[in-house]
């Protein structure tokens, strides 16, 4: 886990995707780990967005979309955040984790 600047965010989880393996993915989260995006890679030509936060969403899509989707989603979930978390994971089951709140 690490904080990363919300302005390389874009490129630092295209760099940290590619190196996962498919059931794999990354996890964006606030500060607090109470507002996030996860990514989950489905295979190579598909990607799974879930949103939680200000917003609930699941998305399906390609990885030619998946900058600009991202890109929105960042803006709605953590519009005056200078830092975000970034968390890899194997399986998607870890999302189902209980977060410590701070």
């Amino acid at each position: 886990m690490a904080l990363v600047n919300i302005a390389t965010i874009l490129a630092d989880s295209k760099r940290a995707l590619k190196k996962i393996a498919a059931p794999g993915g990354i996890e964006l989260l606030s500060y607090k780990r109470n507002r996030g995006i996860a990514v989950i890679k489905r295979s190579d030509d598909l990607l799974e967005l879930r949103e939680h936060g200000y917003q609930d969403q699941n998305l399906e899509i390609h990885p030619d979309r998946l900058l600009k989707e991202l890109k929105t989603m960042i803006k709605r979930e953590f519009p005056r955040s200078r830092k975000v978390r970034l968390i890899k994971f194997n399986d998607p089951q870890q999302l189902d984790r209980i977060h410590q709140k701070i």
